[in-house]
């Protein structure tokens, strides 16, 4: 199978980077993946799990916020955060949760009540995904 170079960066650190065979991306328009030969797209992140498929098992990643880039050299993510599921402390998520929970109570508009909700509703399903473990995901 072809490969694609793939970088995931965050604001502290390269957090992986290599050939992969796909990887499939939490995009604020829906989950999409990214095989070798795909068509030039950059689309934005909405927290959730990122899979990447390369030899061995697949690793999955918590991504927040952001955005994906795929060119003709491959695949970049730029994401707010991103860290291997392993690290994740669901004490942490359940914390980003209460405080968008507050974040919806406190919108002043429709549309930063839309927003707030939007996130939440992410924070959720990556919270249940983790809860159920690697096999329930992709």
């Amino acid at each position: 199978m072809a490969t694609l170079p793939f970088e995931l960066v965050s604001p502290e650190r390269l957090v992986f980077s290599g050939a992969v065979t796909e990887v499939i991306v939490p995009g604020a328009e829906g989950e999409f993946g990214v095989l070798a030969g795909h068509a030039p797209f950059i689309g934005m992140l909405k927290a959730g799990i990122l899979t990447i498929k390369a030899d061995g098992a697949p690793r999955r990643f918590f991504v927040r916020g952001g955005f994906a880039e795929v060119n003709p050299a491959g695949l970049t993510i730029l994401a707010e955060e991103a860290k291997p599921v392993e690290e994740l402390d669901l004490g942490a998520i359940e914390q980003q949760i209460r405080d968008a929970k507050e974040d919806v109570a406190d919108a002043r508009s429709d549309d930063a009540r839309q927003r707030a909700a939007r996130h939440l509703g992410d924070l959720q399903q990556v919270y249940e995904a983790l809860q159920r473990g690697p096999a329930a995901a992709h």
